[in-house]
Parts: C-alpha cells; sequence; structure tokens
C-alpha cells in the first residue's frame, strides 16, 4: 500500500506539473533558471530505466568481467595428502553507490575489494556499455580504494551545433563546441598556453581553427596567421589578422618578427621587474598575441635544395622558439597538421613536448593518433581511433592528464565574412620588424 501510494502521489505532480508548465516557466526563466535547457526526458525516462538495467546486471556482469572477489580460500585439504584448488561457487561482487543523474547520463562510485586495481575496471568498460545500452562508459580512479564511472547514455555531440557567437568571455578564453558532458568546450589559452590539433583530412581540424578565431575576435586579442596552403583557410578572416603568411619564405619572416617581438616583451618585463606581462600594470601591458598555424607539415617539407633545407629548418627552429618563450609573455601557439612525428622533419618532436594542449581529429592510422595523444593517456588513443568519417568535428581533448571527447561548431561563410570586416587591435606590438609588414588583413612580407 505505501509503494503504490508513491506511485500515485509521484504521477499526480508530474501531471499539475504539464498541467500548470504556462504558468511557471516564463517566470522561473525570469529569475535566470533555465528551464526549457533541463534534460526532462533524460531525468524521467531514461534515468529511470538506465539506473534499474544497472543494479538488475551489475552481479552477472562483475561476474563475467573478473569484478567479484570470493572471501572465503580457493584452496581445500583432502585427506592428508592432497590440496584441491578451484574457483569459489559465489564470488561477491564490488559495492555500488546509487547512481547520481548528470545532464546526460549518470555516475557511480565502486568500493573495491581489498586487492582489487582499477585495471580490470578499464577493461570491462566496453561491456559495461552493451549491458547497460548506453553510448558511453568512462572509468576513473580519483581516490584510493574506489572507481568511479561516468555513463554517458546518449551521444551530446550528435547533431548540428548552433553556429552563433558565444557570450563575452574571459580574456583569450574560447568557446569552440560542445565536450561529451554536455558543456561547452572552451579552449583557455591563459591555462594551457600553446595546442596542437592533428587529424586527416576533411576531420575538422579547419573548422576548429575558424571556431578559435570567431571566439577570440570581439577580443583585444592579436591574431596571427601562417596558413600554407595559399591561405585559403585562415584568408577568409581578412581584416581582422594582422599578420598572413601563405607560403614557408612568407612565414619564415613572420615567426622571425614574432621572436624578435617576444624579445622586445622580455625587455619590458626585464626593466619592470616581472616574471611575465601579466604582472605588469594594464597601461603598460602588450596585447596578447595568438599565432595560428594551419597544415604545420608545409613549414618541414622540402624538395631537397639546400635552399630549402635551410628555410625548413629556420622555421622549426622559430616555432620552438616561440613555443619556449612565449607562455609568460602573452604569445600563443596553436598549430594544426595531419602529422607531428620526426618523419616530417627535425625539431618537429621537440615542438610537439612544448604543446600542451591535445586535441586529436579522426586519423587514418595508429601511430597518427599516437604521436599526438600517447604520452597522454593510451585510452584516449584508442577513442580517437574509434571516431569514423561521419563524426566530422568530433575529437578527442587532452590537457592536464585528463581528457574527453569533443565537437567543435561550424563556423558559416557569414560567420567569416562578418569577422573579416572587424578591426585587430591597434598597436598590438611592441616592435615593427623589418622583414615583416604588419599591415590590416595584409600578408606578411
Amino acid at each position: 500500500m505505501p509503494a503504490s501510494l508513491v506511485v500515485w502521489v509521484l504521477t499526480a505532480l508530474v501531471l499539475v506539473g504539464v498541467m500548470t508548465q504556462r504558468w511557471w516557466e516564463p517566470r522561473l526563466a525570469a529569475r535566470g533558471i533555465p528551464v526549457r535547457r533541463w534534460p526532462w526526458r533524460w531525468w524521467l525516462v531514461g534515468y529511470p530505466g538506465t539506473a534499474l538495467r544497472i543494479f538488475t546486471t551489475w552481479r552477472r556482469l562483475t561476474h563475467l568481467n573478473g569484478l567479484s572477489v570470493s572471501t572465503s580460500p580457493d584452496r581445500r585439504i583432502v585427506g592428508r595428502d592432497l590440496v584441491v584448488q578451484g574457483q569459489a561457487l559465489r564470488p561477491k561482487p564490488p559495492r555500488l553507490s546509487w547512481p547520481v543523474p548528470t545532464k546526460t547520463g549518470l555516475t557511480l562510485r565502486v568500493l573495491l575489494h581489498p586487492g582489487q586495481t582499477p585495471a580490470p575496471y578499464f577493461t570491462a568498460a566496453r561491456a559495461m556499455e552493451h549491458a547497460w545500452h548506453v553510448h558511453r562508459v568512462r572509468v576513473t580512479s580519483p581516490r584510493r580504494g574506489q572507481v568511479l564511472i561516468h555513463v554517458t547514455a546518449l551521444d551530446p555531440l550528435t547533431g548540428d551545433l548552433a553556429s552563433v557567437r558565444a557570450p563575452a568571455a574571459e580574456l583569450l578564453s574560447a568557446n569552440v563546441g560542445r565536450i561529451e558532458d554536455g558543456d561547452p568546450w572552451v579552449i583557455d589559452l591563459r591555462r594551457v598556453p600553446h595546442w596542437l590539433i592533428t587529424g586527416a583530412t576533411q576531420s575538422g581540424k579547419s573548422s576548429l581553427l575558424a571556431a578559435l578565431v570567431l571566439a577570440l575576435a570581439p577580443q583585444r586579442v592579436a591574431l596571427v596567421g601562417i596558413d600554407c596552403k595559399g591561405g585559403m583557410e585562415l584568408g577568409l578572416f581578412g581584416g581582422r589578422l594582422s599578420a598572413l603568411a601563405t607560403d614557408r619564405t612568407q612565414a619564415a619572416s613572420l615567426l622571425s618578427g614574432v621572436v624578435d617581438e617576444i624579445q622586445a616583451r622580455m625587455r619590458v618585463c626585464r626593466e619592470a621587474g616581472k616574471r611575465s606581462i601579466w604582472e605588469l600594470p594594464e597601461h603598460l601591458r602588450p596585447v596578447p598575441l595568438a599565432v595560428i598555424v594551419d597544415e604545420l607539415a608545409e613549414l618541414y617539407l622540402t624538395d631537397g635544395s639546400r635552399h630549402s633545407k635551410d628555410e625548413a629548418e629556420q622555421c622549426g627552429t622559430l616555432l620552438l622558439r616561440v613555443a619556449q618563450l612565449g607562455a609568460a609573455l602573452g604569445v600563443h601557439l596553436v598549430a594544426a597538421g595531419q602529422r607531428v612525428g620526426s618523419d616530417i622533419g627535425p625539431r618537429v618532436t621537440a615542438l610537439r613536448a612544448q604543446l600542451g594542449g591535445r586535441v586529436a581529429h579522426r586519423a587514418h592510422d595508429e601511430a597518427s593518433a599516437e604521436m599526438t595523444l600517447g604520452d597522454i593517456n593510451p585510452d584516449a588513443v584508442i577513442t580517437a581511433l574509434s571516431i569514423t568519417e561521419d563524426e566530422q568535428g568530433v575529437a578527442v581533448v587532452a590537457m592536464g592528464g585528463r581528457w574527453m571527447r569533443a565537437r567543435s561548431r561550424l563556423v558559416t561563410t557569414a560567420d567569416a565574412a562578418s569577422i573579416a570586416r572587424m578591426n585587430p587591435p591597434a598597436d598590438p606590438f611592441l616592435t615593427q620588424p623589418g622583414p615583416v609588414t604588419f599591415e590590416k588583413g595584409g600578408a606578411a612580407e
């Protein structure tokens, strides 16, 4: 009787809520509570069904995947000289907490048995996905003796992402899309100053760069582009770029000017007794500078001639200096390419080590994904290799030792045209280097 009464009361409350929605929804919206964005369907229908499925399959799932243990010994003495060893018939599953719902799924906490390690749970993640009929299961171990299971019921990266300009954000913080838990995908150049973006052709690298420019364009940030594909991608942003190099010769001159700018900022900080430009008074602080490179390999490949080799080595050296010295001086590097291995040229491996933020789109081979994510997490490499051709713009993002799936938003032609009409910040450079002419929307000469 009490159980049936609870069901009737909950049903009545739901009906009353639906019937009075037109009354309470605008009032909550006026108070800043986005009720319409809440995942009502998941909370009312999807979450209870998934939680029930988890509890009904947990014992069998742990038994089949070697997650259960037995408290009784696995061997017994028979007679005086014979020891029989075998497997316990009734293993005990680990203790499972109540599932806590999120916007796109739920989280579970598992208490490990004494002697257990999280490794078998990492291996059993795919089995959990199939047993619970969910999109994805991620396993982490934030504390000793515990495992945290993150369940994503439906893929939040499918469908169209709105191509709209996000609200004004903090300086050097760019909202470029959405991550797998439904939250905005934010690239914060203050926290992670340099980024590496890889992926096969038509995987979404240029779209991510365009989304980054779209988010940084309204901010007081100088944007410098290197696009050795003749400027077909970054050239769309025209007047918003303070400089654009469209071949390797121009890129070498442009990077040389950026290094001179870094040295000038060093002198300013040294004279003021500061360790970074962010410690300077605002009226003395130089404008932050973001160097965006599309098709990184074009700066390293040579035709075998001495001049070509010297030029490629110069570009590699200058890029490495920008990455090593620029972070504290407000100079940030975002480099995109299909491969970042030592096979494309010298100093590429050293440059990759300086790029703390990693984004891996769909790759044709395991080695390409390994170059980007292998030193972060082996599981991230496997996830990157599972991205299909239909998931354009979907990538694995890794930074600070953690990783997640994400998808960048599509930048339309109208968005690119609106960016091209913008003006760069006034006087963003402390120096005007001789070999490079910084003109509005112009190329480096």
